[in-house]
């Protein structure tokens, strides 16, 4: 086990009930925040074809520049 997930461990063993149910609340959060970005990630990369279709065209040539 890495050294820092130990230290952790131990941190936890002393905390309240109340106080272990608000680290899990947090750890939840920072993985649905991590789940969140890797997702728009995943609809960026995705629509990036259909995008380019749209914008890719010389009526719209002129915005390239700015």
């Amino acid at each position: 086990m890495q050294p820092q997930v130990q230290q952790m461990l131990e941190k936890l063993e002393h905390l309240s009930p109340e106080r272990l149910a608000e680290v899990e609340d947090f750890i939840d959060f920072l993985q649905q925040r991590d789940q969140d970005k890797h997702l728009r990630q995943d609809y960026v990369q995705a629509s990036e074809a259909a995008f380019n279709q749209v914008w890719d065209n010389d009526d719209d040539a002129v915005y390239d520049k700015l």
